[in-house]
């Protein structure tokens, strides 16, 4: 199994240490953001970290070419 293939998969928010629901955990890794029922922290999956570009490097290139 290489890197890119590890799922991160989170079993307690990371705020409160509130467990999450396996449904919880199914619409993390779908939606890659969900809210801690318990004290409203935002949990977001950094998806950037599985990839090799920085987040608005395609975006800030295409700027350029327009401008």
């Amino acid at each position: 199994m290489d890197d890119q293939d590890k799922k991160i998969i989170l079993e307690n928010c990371p705020h409160c240490g509130n467990k999450l629901t396996p449904w919880q955990q199914v619409l993390l890794q779908v939606d890659r953001m969900i809210v801690c029922k318990n004290c409203w922290y935002r949990i977001i999956l950094d998806i950037y970290k599985e990839s090799n570009f920085p987040p608005d490097e395609e975006h800030d290139k295409s700027k350029e070419k327009e401008g």
